[in-house]
Order: structure tokens, then sequence, then C-alpha cells
């Protein structure tokens, strides 16, 4: 009989910290490349919009990676930019987020790709993430996803769109400043 391991928050802690990790349904990934020079560019463009909105109209707060978020004792992941609402900032703790952020945003590389439209939106959404979005810097779309139920239901936006977003009041985004 094959037994496969399983990793958890604890063998997480021990893991070596030269390397990103995350944990999915007690899988370890290991977080390698790191990201190529448009992936931060367009990270950065996003967390500065995203930041300064959410800042002004003082929402809540906004963080990038890497910083943890624990959905359980075996998911832990390190999303792209994470934002957390005040209704909902009794899951941020000084070493991590416990539970789900209101927003993620990912922007996928061809060695994410998978993992972030695969299992990383199947485990957010059975989590309670209300908004999540993955952003194709090839491409230079964005699709959003809003939580219905206990699914995601989404669309693309183009550089000729502008997004707004359900969970960050007021805040609308043309999409052609996030690949600049």
């Amino acid at each position: 009989m094959q037994t496969s391991i399983r990793y958890n928050y604890q063998d997480y802690l021990q893991l070596p910290e030269d390397k990103r990790y995350e944990i999915i349904d007690g899988d370890l990934f290991i977080m390698v490349p790191s990201p190529n020079e448009s992936h931060q560019r367009i990270l950065a463009n996003i967390f500065n919009i995203v930041s300064n909105h959410v800042k002004k109209s003082k929402l809540g707060n906004i963080y990038f990676a890497p910083f943890d978020v624990l959905f359980s004792d075996e998911d832990i992941v390190q999303s792209d930019i994470i934002f957390i609402s005040h209704e909902n900032k009794k899951i941020i703790t000084k070493d991590n987020i416990k539970g789900a952020p209101d927003l993620i945003v990912e922007v996928f590389s061809p060695s994410t790709f998978k993992r972030d439209t695969g299992i990383k939106k199947k485990l957010y959404a059975r989590h309670g993430v209300r908004e999540y979005w993955i952003v194709d810097p090839e491409r230079e779309t964005v699709e959003v996803f809003l939580l219905r139920g206990k699914e995601f239901e989404g669309r693309r936006y183009g550089v000729k769109d502008s997004i707004s977003s359900t969970v960050i009041k007021d805040l609308n985004i043309e999409v052609k400043e996030i690949f600049v």
C-alpha cells in the first residue's frame, strides 16, 4: 500500500527559509523560480492602485507576498496581494492571516498557471474568499471571480475595460493601468 506524505503547518514552519512554499490539501509546493520583471511590475502597479485607494478610504489592510494565509492546518498559501476589510480584521495576526481574505490577487506565470486557475481557485472558493483576481501578463487580461454560494463566477477583462471591485468600495481600475 502506497502512502503519500501530507504536510501541515508545523511541517511548513520547519522548512528552510531560502525558498517560498505553499501547502494545499497537504501537498507541498516549492515556489521557484522567482517572478520575472513583468510579474513584479504588474504586481507593483496593482498593489499601488489598490493600496492607495484602501488607505485613502480607510477600508482595511492590504498585503503582498510573502505573507502566509492559513485556511487550515493543511492549506497555507502566499498569495500575491491580499485585502482584508476592517470588518474581517480579526483574521490578521502578527505572523499571518488565519482565515479567508476578502480579496486575493494572483499574477500568474507559466510555472503557476495550473495552480492559480485550478487548485488555488477551488481552495479560495471552498474557504470563502469573496473575490479572486487572476492576472495574465501575456494576454494582458484580468479574470475577476466573485463567490456565489460555494463556487466562483468569473468574467475576463482586457485593456479596454475597467474593473470595479465588489469588496473594496468605490474601487475602479482601468485595466490598461495594470500593464504599463
